[in-house]
């Protein structure tokens, strides 16, 4: 499981003074990127060497709203890893409280959009970001 937090800024917000709905999947792109960065991963390596990792399809469910000011903590798991994919599960909290959880697939492409192995590096890091017990799937 990979923490990534984050303070929702002003300009984060709606005229509600809550976080504007879109702002989530910022908060949610910022920890997978760090979470693969922090586990060796140099997405910009990837992108030189043809690759780059897209989201495919994501469920997501708004459960309570931030405010400003919020201290968020994102958590980022994977959940299935296959050849070309793998499936992750991303949460924001406030403290204990969950406001917000998707539900992500993301895919390795090539430059031309075909799906490619995820290669070695980003599958080990993947693999450290599943829940204690799990192990990958093919």
């Amino acid at each position: 499981m990979h923490i990534f937090q984050t303070r929702v800024f002003y300009e984060d917000t709606d005229m509600a003074g809550i976080v504007y709905h879109a702002n989530y999947l910022k908060f949610i792109e910022r920890a997978r990127s760090e979470a693969l960065r922090e586990h060796g991963v140099d997405q910009n390596a990837m992108k030189a060497g043809g690759l780059v990792f897209v989201v495919r399809s994501m469920t997501i469910d708004w459960r309570a709203p931030a405010r400003y000011e919020d201290l968020l903590t994102v958590r980022t798991g994977a959940r299935a890893i296959r050849r070309a994919t793998a499936d992750l599960r991303q949460e924001v909290r406030r403290g204990d409280a969950l406001l917000f959880e998707a539900d992500v697939r993301i895919a390795c492409m090539d430059a031309g959009g075909a799906p490619r192995r995820i290669p070695g590096p980003a599958l080990a890091a993947l693999a450290a970001i599943m829940p204690a017990g799990e192990t990958p799937t093919a």
